[in-house]
């Protein structure tokens, strides 16, 4: 019992003594390292004195010695405590530095995407868009349709680049031929071959006009799917003499072809606009300007199929909603595109070789070539 106490004394100068004792031997210069081997030191001695607790436990009264220990681990406890504060250290100090932050640039909201990445999803969709417009416009309509059911997403992407092409426009032919509809009968029948995205049928379905919209992919409501250069599922026969005829069982009063006529086989749909509209009816165009090598040959040929032009449009007006009413908007000096009103007039049958004459005249109207900006 004896040589316990003597060692409990032991321990307590030692506990009592560590600090300055490792100061000394360390020397003031190197704090953090002094401080770091001091509590090693500590917690040497702290392991020791537990050890040793288990020890005295085994003797009779050894509750009371054990107690003494205990109160000298707490000793050493705020020692510990001590010695970090006259170092200036505090626990948490490593965690308070400051690090450096990387500073993101800003990030769009609603795409999720920088400035940057923006700017690159841009120039790669309007490279695309272009790619798909090349295409389009060179090739004939059936090679479209092939591509169109090998990836139904050039459909999608092509109209999404094509929306923002339209946004750079003075005006929009859609936009004014939604204006001057708007006026047309109750029940008027329109067909919309080359529809895109439906845009005519959407801004007249308030009007109480009926609006059959055609294109190459079928959103499931609106747009039925169809190669409008090679036949539309519409009613409609050809004369069957040479006899004069505007044939027969038509339900279509009025077609309207806007920025439409693509492919090397755009005269095939002229042929079809003419085979389902009513006796009659009317045709309307709107192309780009710079498509036409010669806008009178152009016109010969639209007559030639068993049309007679009406007007030539060359102001443009379109109705828009500025949130509380509808106003119109007039170009009163459109030069990007041109306007043409068709009638449909009675013809002969045709033979084979007088339509192939008619089929290869495409030329008339260039590809549209949008230019990178």
């Amino acid at each position: 019992m004896q040589s316990v106490e003597v060692n409990l004394d032991k321990l307590m100068r030692k506990l009592g003594n560590v600090g300055k004792h490792q100061e000394d031997k360390q020397g003031p210069k190197k704090k953090k390292k002094n401080h770091k081997k001091t509590t090693e030191g500590l917690d040497a001695e702290v392991e020791h004195a537990n050890s040793g607790k288990e020890e005295v436990s085994s003797f009779p009264g050894g509750s009371i010695e054990g107690s003494a220990i205990n109160q000298s681990v707490k000793g050493g406890s705020g020692l510990r405590k001590k010695i970090k504060q006259k170092k200036g250290l505090k626990p948490d100090s490593r965690k308070s530095e400051q690090q450096p932050q990387n500073v993101s640039p800003a990030v769009d909201e609603v795409s999720g995407l920088t400035n940057l990445q923006k700017g690159m999803k841009e120039s790669l969709d309007g490279a695309r868009f272009r790619w798909i417009n090349e295409l389009l416009y060179k090739s004939d309509s059936s090679e479209a349709v092939r591509m169109m059911k090998e990836d139904p997403a050039v459909f999608h992407d092509y109209h999404s680049g094509f929306r923002h092409q339209v946004q750079s426009w003075p005006s929009n032919p859609v936009s004014h031929y939604i204006s001057q509809l708007s006026s047309y009968p109750q029940n008027t029948i329109i067909a919309d071959l080359g529809c895109g995205d439906a845009t005519l049928a959407r801004g007249l379905s308030l009007k109480k006009l009926k609006v059959l919209s055609f294109d190459l992919i079928s959103d499931g409501a609106y747009i039925v799917a169809a190669d409008i250069c090679s036949h539309v599922p519409l009613p409609g026969s050809e004369p069957s003499s040479s006899q004069m005829s505007e044939g027969e069982a038509q339900v279509v009063d009025v077609v309207v072809c806007a920025l439409s006529l693509m492919g090397t086989n755009w005269p095939v749909c002229i042929r079809e606009a003419w085979r389902v509209l009513k006796p009659g009816g009317e045709l309307k165009i709107a192309e780009v300007a710079s498509r036409f090598t010669d806008v009178d040959a152009f016109v010969s040929l639209i007559n030639s199929v068993g049309f007679k032009m009406k007007a030539k449009v060359k102001r443009l007006r379109s109705t828009r909603w500025d949130g509380l009413k509808f106003f119109t908007i007039q170009d009163d000096h459109n030069s990007h595109f041109t306007l043409f009103e068709f009638k449909k007039v009675a013809r002969t049958l045709r033979t084979d070789k007088e339509w192939s004459k008619v089929m290869s005249s495409g030329g008339i109207l260039k590809p549209c070539e949008y230019k990178r900006r």
